[in-house]
């Protein structure tokens, strides 16, 4: 098993611990987050293996990056990896249901496994799970919760015009 590094970041929504392997970024974890990593004996502090990751996110903050481009390593059910590969696809600055992704991935009836699949997702702001919303338009659960979600909505809304995708 390889070595897991993590460091902290302060952003406009609060703290988030950042943690990666030599295969790429694992957890995006709000400070008082609903699912939060445990920090484990193979983990080891390491600003420096997630400084791409730092940048990035601090240029999303900045209103100046709308798609991220880092090696991701989530880990769960392929089911779940399937759903959180669809959530990438969700443009910057827009929504979409969970009825609809189930509907992508090939199932209509799948909504409730796609809202658990996009729940346990351990990448959040970097694969957008905050983008999914209620088929009535309204905001459901979220992991670091429905104000940080609102927020990361409406800072997309406001810089969708002047943000750059990555070259």
């Amino acid at each position: 098993m390889s070595t897991v590094y993590y460091d902290y970041m302060h952003t406009p929504i609060g703290r988030l611990m950042l943690a990666a392997d030599g295969r790429g970024l694992r957890h995006v974890d709000f400070e008082n987050g609903k699912y939060t990593a445990t920090i484990g004996e193979d983990w080891e502090p390491g600003a420096g293996a997630l400084h791409e990751a730092r940048a990035q996110l601090k240029a999303y903050f900045a209103g100046k990056l709308t798609c991220f481009d880092l090696p991701l390593a989530p880990q769960g059910t392929d089911f779940q990896q399937q759903v959180w590969l669809a959530l990438l696809e969700i443009p910057y600055g827009t929504t979409t249901s969970y009825g609809e992704i189930a509907r992508r991935l090939g199932d209509a009836h799948a909504t409730r496994a796609v809202g658990a699949a996009n729940g346990r997702n351990p990448l959040p702001i970097i694969v957008p799970c905050h983008r999914v919303i209620g088929a009535n338009g309204s905001l459901t659960g979220f992991g670091g919760g429905l104000p940080i979600k609102r927020w990361l909505l409406e800072h997309e809304q406001r810089h969708s015009a002047f943000a750059l995708t990555p070259a």
